[in-house]
């Protein structure tokens, strides 16, 4: 059994990959800004008091689940917030934190765009750049949760396009680079959470979750490509509904 780092774990693809993992018997370490979200989610998965990330080895048996808050918003901060953590060698990373903010390029002001850069690009750069040790140690895999928008941009998605599409020559430059390490960019559809909801808000339209493709779905995709063999890597994953 292995030890995988999940952000975004409090909710949509990223709470799916922890559930699948975790019935799998894998180790989790679950990375969320809010304290309150990380413990529902660890009482969630069968821990009462979810476990802070602390300088020890590996985690026993029975409690396979810790969690870390961390705020990815500010990249500059995330290696202060991992100074003592501890962290075990990595078998997986799967980054599925991200924000969006949808606005016509003649409209959408400096912030949305530096918002969604920094937390959809510049912080998985950072936080892998800092794993890259634990990840070494365990030939580990990243996976990069992106999006349709990672492949083509339309109007209104410019921003979030334009970080989307930074994420992705992050992966190929982290597969160049890191020959020992799998790396993987996932591109799903629209899916039901709670960041479609605020997508159909700023859109002015119904969300209903039936219309789209469901979290688990999506994370038995990265689940599955993270279980394949080591002779081989699944370098790009489109996942339509």
């Amino acid at each position: 059994m292995g030890t995988y780092l999940i952000t975004g774990a409090t909710g949509g693809i990223g709470a799916a990959v922890a559930d699948l993992l975790y019935e799998a018997g894998q180790s989790l370490i679950l990375v969320g800004r809010s304290a309150e979200r990380l413990a529902e989610t660890a009482a969630r998965l069968g821990h009462p008091t979810p476990l802070a990330v602390e300088p020890t080895a590996h985690p026993s048996v029975e409690h396979r689940v810790r969690v870390l808050e961390l705020d990815l918003s500010d990249p500059r901060r995330i290696e202060a917030a991992l100074a003592d953590a501890g962290l075990p060698p990595l078998d997986g990373v799967v980054h599925s934190a991200g924000v969006v903010e949808l606005g016509r390029v003649a409209e959408a002001p400096p912030g949305a765009w530096v918002e969604q850069l920094l937390v959809n690009a510049a912080a998985p750069a950072e936080l892998t750049r800092l794993l890259l040790p634990q990840l070494r140690a365990a030939r580990g895999h990243v996976v990069f949760v992106n999006s349709g928008s990672g492949l083509r941009a339309r109007g209104g998605w410019g921003a979030y396009a334009a970080s989307k599409h930074a994420l992705r020559a992050l992966a190929d430059a982290l597969r160049d680079e890191e020959p020992d390490i799998r790396v993987t960019s996932v591109y799903p559809g629209r899916t039901a959470s709670e960041m479609q909801r605020k997508v159909r808000d700023q859109e002015g339209g119904e969300y209903d979750p039936a219309d789209y493709m469901s979290a688990p779905t999506v994370a038995t995709v990265i689940v599955n490509a993270l279980t394949t063999p080591r002779d081989a890597t699944v370098t790009d994953i489109s996942v339509r509904g």
